[in-house]
């Protein structure tokens, strides 16, 4: 499959090259399906710096425009629009190009890697591990991670970090309450489960506010800690452990794959920053490496108080110790200079953009990224209650994220225990593990799908009841277009792994040419979301591929396909099936949706 767009474009950038006005092409798709398919808008810029008529320029491109075997004659319109409409025959023998899965768990529909391979670090899910992983880790944890799916599918090198709170001050209190509750764990720290590390979390910090004694202790052990203690380490190393088990079991169930880096792997790295720095600042007095009310800042330029004043980052402060500056600062210099990152990529929420924007540019000043290292921050909103009241318990507390997972799965297979009503299709002789496996991928598929496709920087409130929606688009809705067409095949006796791959397509009926079209824009739209990296354009292309299939097969607007004739119009039109349950599959994997074959 190839990216339309992208052979256009460069067509485009053909004929400019041949009237002498190389630059941006300015392709983008059609707003309106009556003016065609794609425009191109590159003549009135042209126009303008060459001082001619948008209208003429158009002209002149559309005369070098060397498009005839895929498109219809382009038409000029409006003050220099080029409105390009694709051909069917076109259509046809790309889509009939797309190769058979030959694995089925690997079906790549024909799209190739990416041109250049770079090594990407991505940032993701993040929680602290002195508490139970809550709802707003959901987000950084499926945005990442479907982000990560479309990276990889590129065919780069991936490394999703889990960069965890395992260290601070608090883990002294932890520590020691840890060692008043448990005083075996020292001997045995594989025996530790702790069953609620909310619960662990509260009585730490009540006996730490409510006893002096035990009060000192804490402070007194986080001092250890951080000297290396080998007693201290090893409990809070079994700590650790037992709150990334808990971790872990969210990460299986939402199927993401990580590889967990605690801010304490950095602790000796960045005592190597902060020397660093410190060297700058010898060579170059003055320069942005200086010291500010005894704190060891860099100074940025475009950074400002309200009040005007030069804004700083503090990397050391007044006190000796460091800030989170500090130790992002030494995950960049893992990420460059260990793991040798081309890309670096940080799925947080929106509230730390500043913190992001001078961390990007502190690290470009001082050396730490070089110009060729691209770091960016994939912000994103929060996510609410019903009401848009924060997401919290009726005791106040945050509501724990295996919670609301278990609660999606669990309405999920209420629906499917249901008895079928009259008009339904939904088969009724499932096995007790098929209706496990279905409630599981469809409740928590309704909660990845809903959160990515929101846009990333807004809001949303969190609906079980409209996440699990069988209309709009929602998982479900997807769930069942794909087990769909797979019915349809099932019925007309083309089993999926046949694949049809002799048949001739053709493309005659308005419908049959509408769905081609959105098949084949789907290499555009995975260019797009790894350009942008926004997953809700991929869940918006695939509901608008969805309808575009029902429209397809709709029997008062759409075309017969299980009993159409001739035999070479069935199969032609059973492999467009085919096609679009293909990609409606890798669509949703790509989203860390697993799609099931009836439902």
């Amino acid at each position: 499959m190839i990216a339309l767009r992208e052979l256009l474009s460069n067509r485009i950038a053909d004929a400019l090259r041949a009237i002498g006005a190389e630059g941006d092409v300015q392709i983008a798709p059609a707003q309106d399906e009556k003016f065609g398919d794609y425009q191109c808008n590159a003549a009135m810029a042209i126009a303008k710096k060459q001082g001619k008529k948008p209208r003429d320029v158009a002209q002149s491109i559309v005369e070098q425009l060397r498009i005839d075997d895929m498109c219809e004659l382009p038409e000029i319109a409006g003050p220099g629009f080029i409105n390009l409409r694709l051909k069917p025959g076109f259509l046809a023998k790309t889509l009939m190009d797309v190769p058979a899965q030959a694995v089925e768990d690997n079906d790549r529909l024909g799209l190739p890697l990416a041109v250049t391979q770079e090594t990407i670090v991505i940032d993701l899910s993040s929680p602290n591990l002195a508490k139970e992983m809550h709802v707003g880790h959901l987000r950084s944890t499926v945005i990442g991670d479907c982000i990560a799916r479309v990276l990889e599918f590129e065919g780069h090198n991936v490394i999703r970090e889990n960069h965890v709170g395992d260290w601070g001050t608090q883990f002294g209190m932890l520590v020691a309450h840890l060692r008043r509750i448990k005083p075996d764990v020292a001997d045995n720290p594989a025996s530790l489960v702790i069953k609620d590390l909310e619960t662990f979390y509260i009585e730490a910090k009540a006996r730490f506010d409510a006893d002096d004694e035990f009060k000192t202790e804490a402070r007194e052990t986080v001092v250890a800690l951080q000297r290396g203690d080998p007693l201290i380490r090893k409990i809070w190393q079994a700590f650790c452990n037992e709150s990334l088990r808990h971790c872990h079991e969210i990460y299986r169930q939402l199927n993401v794959r990580l590889v967990d880096r605690g801010e304490s792997f950095y602790n000796d790295l960045m005592d190597d920053v902060i020397r660093r720095l410190e060297r700058l600042q010898r060579e170059n007095p003055g320069g942005a490496v200086r010291e500010s009310e005894g704190a060891l800042c860099i100074f940025l330029d475009g950074f400002t108080t309200r009040e005007g004043q030069p804004l700083p980052m503090i990397v050391r402060k007044t006190d000796g110790g460091y800030n989170y500056a500090t130790s992002d600062l030494a995950t960049i210099v893992d990420r460059v200079e260990r793991l040798h990152a081309n890309r670096i990529i940080y799925v947080v929420g929106m509230s730390q953009k500043q913190h992001f924007e001078m961390l990007f540019a502190a690290a470009h000043k001082v050396g730490i990224a070089g110009a060729n290292i691209a770091m960016e921050h994939v912000g994103f909103g929060n996510v609410l209650a019903p009401g848009g009241r924060p997401f919290k318990t009726r005791e106040g507390g945050t509501i724990k994220l295996k919670d609301l997972l278990n609660e999606a799965v669990d309405r999920a297979r209420r629906v499917i225990d249901q008895p079928p009503t009259d008009d339904s299709k939904r088969p009724t002789d499932l096995a007790l593990s098929e209706k496990d496996s279905i409630a599981e991928a469809v409740g928590l598929g309704a909660i990845k799908y809903f959160d990515l496709s929101h846009s990333l920087m807004s809001d949303y409130t969190f609906d079980l009841e409209i996440m699990l929606s069988l209309e709009g688009n929602t998982a479900p809705y997807m769930l069942y277009a794909y087990a769909r067409i797979r019915s349809i095949a099932r019925k007309a006796g083309a089993s999926p792994d046949a694949r049809l791959t002799e048949a001739a397509i053709a493309l005659e009926h308005p419908t049959e040419i509408a769905l081609a079209k959105k098949i084949l824009q789907f290499a555009d739209v995975l260019q797009t979301v790894s350009r942008d990296l926004r997953p809700n354009v991929l869940t918006d292309y695939l509901f608008e591929l969805a309808k575009a299939f029902s429209r397809f097969y709709d029997k008062k607007i759409g075309v017969r396909v299980i009993d159409a004739t001739p035999e070479s119009i069935r199969s032609s039109r059973l492999r467009l099936c085919d096609l679009t349950a293909r990609v409606l599959k890798l669509g949703l994997h790509l989203l860390g949706i697993e799609t099931i074959e009836q439902m």
